[in-house]
């Protein structure tokens, strides 16, 4: 990877048996939108079991009382491939200029890292995720949420959301939640347009009034 610098950095974190490149329609539609940032999208460490593809955790005989283990156990795989994103767009010392915008799984990991205190970035956008509960519960106050969910999610429900809302907002933290109705587990055109606005206050406009 070639070191360069950059404004602001979103890094998206795709689901469970996806590649980064399955979330290039929000690429696109962030790149468009936010400028002087780049958008980067990895693939996850690991492959997946059942077929093509990769995913941050592996889902066979995942249950609710070994999920946080499952997530514990990958994150320092995490930490580096976000910290090497980071450092080579020159952002090492301005987390405030990260985002990090998970799908599902990836939307996970992206709630794990922020809300455990590990990467106090700029941004946070949650789509269609499952929340574990961390321990201890040390989120950055100064990072705004955005929580988007499908009411018609038949993969992950969107009580998933709402319970993730409810514990940032009890932890100091800015957020906004949306549960869409009507839409299934997807980055739908309205979860892709709320991403983008959300964005690019938080990335663009808010720095627009330090210039």
């Amino acid at each position: 990877m070639t070191d360069q610098v950059t404004d602001s950095l979103v890094i998206l974190l795709h689901g469970v048996a996806a590649f980064g490149y399955d979330l290039d329609p929000l690429a696109s539609v962030l790149r468009r939108s936010l400028a002087k940032t780049a958008v980067v999208a990895p693939d996850a460490p690991f492959a997946y079991e059942q077929g093509p593809g990769r995913q941050w955790y592996s889902l066979e005989g995942v249950t609710p009382e070994n999920r946080l283990a499952r997530i514990a156990a990958v994150r320092p795989a995490f930490d580096a491939l976000i910290g090497s994103l980071v450092a080579a767009h020159g952002l090492a010392g301005r987390l405030d200029r990260v985002a990090l915008v998970g799908f599902s799984q990836g939307a996970t990991l992206a709630f794990d890292a922020v809300a455990r205190g590990r990467w106090p970035v700029g941004a946070l956008v949650l789509l269609s995720g499952r929340f574990v509960t961390p321990a201890p519960f040390l989120p950055a106050h100064t990072t705004p949420v955005l929580l988007v969910h499908g009411s018609a999610d038949g993969a992950v429900p969107p009580e998933e959301t709402r319970r993730a809302a409810g514990m940032l907002q009890g932890a100091g933290m800015m957020v906004q939640s949306h549960i869409l109705r009507g839409v299934g587990h997807t980055i739908s055109p309205t979860g892709m347009k709320l991403t983008r606005r959300f964005l690019r206050e938080r990335l663009y406009e808010a720095a627009m009034q330090f210039t």
